[in-house]
């Protein structure tokens, strides 16, 4: 696959990733779902977001089926090495996290970036599905659409960390920021997209990242769970 095919190939993934919402119109229509069972229905909320990841999940192993099993086995040799790269990756990019967050609060007296804290209610309210979400499937979606395709696009390292950074970071906060406090959330959420993206290319296997990115949501869901 030529440059432009990859290009052409990210452009139409980012473009399934930020509609993913239309494929929640496929149960809405099969089982003749009306207005007022969808209405300040957060279960309903839950279950047609979990519907549209599958989808969403099951289209992209379609289109990247072989290189995610050339990247798998690319994995498993030196798994170790590629754990312990994953691993120390990840540290660095928890401890930027913390950092950032920590001055944003101290600061700015900041409750957090406002997605987090839909996702503690919807948490809250449907553990096993959520569970699903926020330790599998959003994951493995992520690190396939924010790495993946970003380094197809991006053959330099530095271009590719730095894209992967701004990518995620706004993908993160965009949608739910009301305020500039809101927008320098993309620092916390885009370090670690940043560090995936390292991890990614030194391994040259997206699953360094995709693991490292399950067992990142994994403890932060038991947390949410805990507190």
């Amino acid at each position: 696959m030529n440059r432009i095919q990859m290009v052409c190939r990210g452009m139409l993934v980012f473009f399934l990733f930020y509609y993913s919402y239309i494929f929640q119109y496929i149960p809405v229509l099969l089982f003749h779902l009306t207005k007022s069972m969808l209405s300040n229905n957060l279960r309903m909320a839950v279950l047609l977001s979990t519907f549209s990841d599958l989808f969403i999940l099951l289209l992209l192993l379609l289109i990247y089926w072989k290189d995610l099993v050339k990247e798998f086995k690319t994995f498993i040799k030196p798994i170790l090495e590629n754990i312990n790269t994953g691993f120390i990756c990840w540290g660095i990019g928890l401890f930027i996290m913390f950092a950032s967050n920590g001055i944003l609060v101290s600061i700015f007296h900041s409750e957090g970036a406002n997605n987090e804290v839909l996702v503690r209610e919807m948490v809250a309210a449907y553990p096993l599905m959520m569970g699903l979400n926020v330790c599998l499937l959003a994951p493995f979606i992520e690190e396939i659409v924010f790495r993946k395709t970003l380094k197809d696009i991006f053959h330099h390292r530095s271009f590719y960390v730095m894209a992967s950074f701004l990518a995620f970071g706004l993908a993160h906060v965009a949608s739910m920021a009301t305020s500039l406090v809101d927008w320098l959330y993309i620092i916390p959420y885009g370090a670690l997209g940043g560090v995936f993206a390292y991890a990614d290319h030194k391994t040259d296997t997206i699953f360094t990242s995709i693991l490292f990115h399950m067992i990142h949501n994994t403890l932060v869901f038991c947390l949410l769970l805990i507190l």
